[in-house]
């Protein structure tokens, strides 16, 4: 196959180059390194109400305002850093989620006392495993899921901001901890 429009993918990877190279490289590639699984978080977070689009064209200026989501980093941004964040026009200028994302670095850091890594916390809920689902068609692919609403339950009850179940299985797809591509798809096959 010369052209990468000759592979079949999920259809929402082939409205624009940035899904695209996306879907084919870490969407639902298995993510373990604890600040890569805190910024998957956060961009979740942040695509609340949003297109997942919308965050990609704004990831690289997202990594440069967070610090690549570095969280000890994050988990001591000032009031004066969020008043910085907030006029960054890279970003998404949210009044609510800029002060969310520091707030669950921190979170974060309280969890590695009983988990060991954020990403062992998050993994935790699938017991280390990923979910492998065979859909046929994008409308089988729920919106949230029994180990999502564990987790959101879960992250919640610690302090979490922007953790409902709709957003943690999104995450729990960008991680690869679950498996969501059409069975149709080139990469289904790929993530076994």
């Amino acid at each position: 196959m010369n052209s990468s429009t000759e592979l079949v993918r999920c259809d929402w990877a082939n409205t624009h180059p940035l899904l695209t190279e996306y879907h084919d490289r870490e969407w639902g590639v298995p993510l373990h390194d604890e600040n890569r699984v805190f910024e998957m978080f956060s961009l979740d977070c942040f695509q609340a109400g949003l297109s997942w689009l919308t965050i990609l064209k704004k990831r690289e200026a997202f990594l440069q305002a967070f610090d690549s989501f570095n969280i000890d980093r994050v988990a001591t941004f000032t009031h004066q850093k969020i008043g910085e964040l907030l006029l960054n026009q890279g970003i998404i200028r949210n009044r609510l989620k800029i002060p969310a994302v520091i707030h669950n670095a921190f979170l974060a850091q309280e969890i590695r006392k009983e988990f060991g890594t954020f990403s062992h916390y998050i993994w935790s809920f699938s017991d280390g495993k990923v979910i492998r689902n065979s859909w046929g068609n994008k409308r089988d692919i729920p919106a949230s899921s029994a180990v999502s609403d564990k987790m959101s339950r879960d992250m919640i009850k610690r302090g979490f901001k922007f953790a409902g179940s709709t957003i943690c299985y999104a995450f729990m797809q960008s991680i690869g901890m679950v498996n969501d591509h059409l069975v149709s798809c080139f990469r289904y096959e790929k993530l076994v």
